[in-house]
């Protein structure tokens, strides 16, 4: 079965390039929960040229985040992970996700059941390829993470599929 899933990963590999290319966030303000201080804080949103994270991202990172596309199944740094720790945006340091919220989906991507914060996640509907989907991008800097679907374990029901290459892990100290 997990093979199946890479396999089909291969052949999907493309998954969101290019979609909602024009999709830009407005300058402004959002509010975020601070995990560190524990806080909802209002802060700046992070704007910048493709030049601009060109020059802070790999070329994977920037063509996922930036350009929604999707890494390769069973590829992703983090997918067999299971230090504790906090995974947040490659693009911001955002927090997304807690190590005790990841699980196994078996679909070669992490997986986690609930965010650090619904106000850390941007949800956006996404038609592409035929398929009725919940893309998740990150509030802060609008960065593509991956997609949210309802398979996923109790208690919420949820399965936050997120590419690695979105994410930097920093363990529990």
């Amino acid at each position: 079965m997990k093979l199946l899933a890479c396999l089909m990963a291969l052949v999907a590999a493309g998954g969101c390039t290019a979609m909602n290319k024009g999709y830009s966030l407005e300058p402004g303000k959002v509010k975020i929960f601070n995990y560190e201080t524990g806080k909802t804080e209002e802060v700046e949103k992070i704007i910048k040229s493709d030049d601009e994270w060109k020059k802070l991202l790999s070329p994977e990172e920037f063509k996922i985040t930036r350009f929604k596309g999707t890494e390769l199944a069973c590829t992703g740094i983090y997918d067999k992970n299971k230090e504790p720790g906090v995974y947040k945006c490659i693009c911001c340091g955002t927090a997304l996700f807690l190590s005790e919220a990841k699980f196994d989906s078996g679909t070669g991507w992490p997986s986690f059941f609930k965010p650090v914060s619904e106000l850390n996640i941007l949800y956006v509907e996404d038609n592409s390829f035929g398929m009725a989907r919940t893309e998740m991008m990150c509030a802060r800097c609008g960065a593509h993470l991956g997609h949210v679907f309802d398979d996923g374990p109790k208690p919420t029901g949820k399965r936050y599929c997120t590419n690695s290459a979105s994410l930097i892990f920093v363990k529990n100290k």
